[in-house]
């Protein structure tokens, strides 16, 4: 099963220096396959992709991508771009670039809608209680998806725990996400 480690500022900090030590120290701990750059709040978002990517490419076996930058994801070299539920129409522009995209989806008809226009994987959340993501879907709720869709699905919420990824695993989905599990 695949991982996918997603930044935050509150851990890894906006300062590069910090940054990179923090990102380098979680990617030798986990040896994540996936990583993505998520900072809603920084105004150096570019500088900190930069370093990110820097970093990624000392590890040619983990797929960088940045969130919601199409243009820069492309600009600076990204693997790819991981879009935000509400970009779902971007779909087809950041594949039309060669960036590989990853879709955050919450329910059926999203992951649909992404697996219909392109995209190469989804997270699909909450799965289990994560704090402001709303009622969690359950293991259950996500074997039903993917008994539905053919798209690479991630579990992502709520996932801190090796046993919570060992209940994912059982679901043959291909990957898990998470923020707090990469701490």
């Amino acid at each position: 099963m695949h991982s996918y480690l997603i930044t935050s500022q509150s851990f890894y900090s906006d300062t590069p220096r910090i940054f990179a030590q923090r990102l380098e120290e979680q990617i030798i701990k986990h040896k994540p396959d996936f990583m993505l750059l998520r900072d809603k709040e920084t105004q150096n978002y570019e500088a900190l992709a930069e370093e990110f990517l820097t970093i990624s490419k000392r590890y040619p076996t983990i797929k960088a991508f940045l969130h919601r930058e199409i243009e820069l994801a492309f600009r600076l070299g990204a693997y790819g771009v991981h879009l935000s539920s509400d970009m779902l129409k971007e779909i087809e522009k950041a594949k039309a670039l060669g960036l590989e995209v990853v879709v955050s989806t919450h329910t059926i008809e999203e992951v649909l809608f992404a697996q219909d226009a392109g995209a190469d994987y989804v997270t699909y959340s909450p799965i289990f209680a994560s704090p402001g993501k709303g009622e969690p879907k359950g293991i259950n709720a996500l074997r039903e998806l993917l008994k539905r869709v053919s798209i690479k699905v991630f579990a992502l919420g709520g996932i801190v725990t090796q046993e919570q990824i060992e209940s994912i695993k059982s679901t043959g989905t291909y990957g898990f996400a998470s923020i707090r599990y990469f701490y």
